[in-house]
């Protein structure tokens, strides 16, 4: 339809009508755009996502929206009108993929759901987010992250031990939450190439963040003990920590045995490589109070600097801990992997956003479109895809369905 020809995409030619707002949904949108789908972000008339108003801004303008919406076409229609619920229908039809982020029933009341949609289009594929998903006793909560990460066990393991239990400083529920609505509706679009059929992806918030935790939730059900906030060190090997350097902290990680005996011909201390309780892994972890403090004692007579480059030239991986303005001027990570892109926005000015993760050798992300004005692509959006004349889209515009 709108598909960009020269830098085309893995996605290019799927056709995403995007319901979603604030952050899960339009993270996971904003993967398709990304690699080259027709994205085209519905918002409500007048008000429009609510992150329009969020913060932080730049010359008046959210860049919170801006980061989480590059790359889509962006239209308003108000589904409560009857018209706009018709218009939404005849693109449905034009359509591979609907995803919204609404609490279960929304959709249904205002007789959109899936089971109507399907009947349209039965190729469509549905993605929804919610914080508990579209079926179980939970289903009719809200949910934001905040719920997801108290809920699945991430907040009670997150943190030091004299501390409470800590959200973590990223909406990490709303982000892995988009990510399998992503991959769900990816794994939906090659079934239907099997089945020719569509179908509905159900990601609940609470759901990503379980599945997130992984071995930690092999603690307790493997061997009945409940993990507990261990600060930066790892449940499975040990040194996997934060030490005191002379000037501020740095982390290792001798995730082995060999890299253990590295560490300890580093620090001059290969006597602690033949100790029997420092041998393995278990047995070092086991003795981690010990550890640490003999760690530290090589670590605090060097700068953080001068260990993590003494630690690499060896190959025991090492790193700086970095804050936001450290990360954003790393030359490896801004520069060549490309995680910060500036953007020329008509009203916000240049602006940077983060970058895509997805590095695909032939048919690379790209970021073409900066996010849209509300509803900037009313007349192109309605004219391509549904052939509507201008007159009728000035018709639609005086009504109040866009």
């Amino acid at each position: 339809m709108m598909g960009n020809t020269v830098n085309a995409g893995a996605m290019q030619g799927i056709v995403v009508l995007d319901l979603t707002r604030v952050l899960a949904g339009p993270y996971g949108t904003m993967i398709f755009a990304d690699m080259g789908a027709d994205v085209i972000k519905i918002e409500q008339p007048v008000t429009g996502d609510d992150t329009r108003l969020f913060g932080p801004y730049q010359n008046g303008e959210s860049v919170y929206y801006i980061t989480n919406n590059r790359n889509k076409k962006g239209i308003t229609l108000n589904l409560k009108s009857p018209k706009g619920k018709e218009v939404f229908k005849e693109m449905v039809k034009k359509a591979d993929v609907v995803v919204e982020n609404y609490r279960p029933g929304t959709m249904e009341k205002l007789g959109l759901g899936y089971d109507v949609l399907k009947e349209i289009n039965p190729k469509i594929i549905y993605g929804s987010i919610s914080g508990f998903g579209h079926y179980g006793r939970y289903k009719e909560r809200p949910g934001y992250d905040i719920i997801a990460q108290a809920m699945s066990g991430l907040m009670s393991t997150t943190g030091w031990p004299s501390t409470g239990p800590t959200r973590t400083g990223t909406a990490l529920g709303d982000v892995l939450a988009g990510l399998w609505m992503a991959i769900g509706v990816l794994g939906a679009l090659q079934g239907r190439n099997v089945t020719g059929e569509g179908q509905k992806v159900d990601i609940a918030l609470v759901d990503s963040a379980v599945s997130a935790m992984g071995n930690i939730n092999m603690i307790y059900l493997a061997e009945s003990r409940l993990p507990e906030r261990i600060g930066n060190r790892y449940e499975a090997a040990y040194p996997y920590d934060s030490f005191d350097c002379s000037d501020i902290a740095c982390v290792i990680g001798a995730g082995n045995n060999k890299l253990w005996k590295t560490l300890c011909g580093l620090m001059g201390r290969e006597d602690l490589a033949e100790m029997d309780k420092y041998r393995n892994s278990p047995d070092r972890t086991k003795h981690y109070q010990e550890l640490k403090p003999i760690v530290e004692q090589w670590t605090k007579t060097k700068t953080a600097a001068d260990v993590v480059e003494t630690c690499l030239a060896a190959g025991v991986p090492a790193a700086p801990i970095y804050d936001v303005s450290q990360v954003s001027s790393d030359p490896h990570i801004a520069k060549d992997r490309e995680m910060f892109i500036e953007q020329d926005h008509p009203k916000a000015g240049k602006v940077i956003v983060t970058g895509s993760p997805l590095k695909l050798s032939g048919t690379p992300v790209t970021m073409r479109t900066v996010a849209p004005s509300l509803g900037q692509d009313n007349v192109e959006v309605f004219t391509s895809l549904l052939g509507m004349s201008e007159q009728q889209i000035s018709e639609l515009k005086d009504a109040g369905v866009i």
